[in-house]
């Protein structure tokens, strides 16, 4: 499973790059917070959801601190995506936060 920390995903959102984040938390969890630009798919509808997704692009799985996205990031994985698990979560974050 393809990983990469919080501060790198900050980095490269700072820099203008334009990233496909996945926040796999429920729905209170992410309006409590969460990363701009998200798209939210809620864990336990990702393999009801996964047809949204373009098995083109490349997506960063979000979630509190890293263990349901890893979840979503293997179960992705294995239906042929290009996922890669933000290590840490949100409780990594030190960015912006809506």
């Amino acid at each position: 499973m393809k990983e990469i920390a919080a501060k790198e995903v900050q980095e490269a959102l700072a820099q203008g790059e334009t990233l496909k984040l996945i926040d796999v938390r429920e729905v209170d969890e992410v309006q409590g917070g969460h990363i701009p630009g998200v798209i939210h798919i809620p864990l336990g509808l990702l393999e009801f959801r996964m047809y949204e997704l373009n098995k083109n692009e490349t997506y960063i799985m979000v979630c509190r601190s890293g263990a349901r996205s890893g979840r979503a990031t293997q179960f992705l994985e294995s239906q042929g995506f290009d996922v890669t698990n933000m290590v840490g979560g949100m409780l990594a974050w030190e960015g912006e936060v809506r």
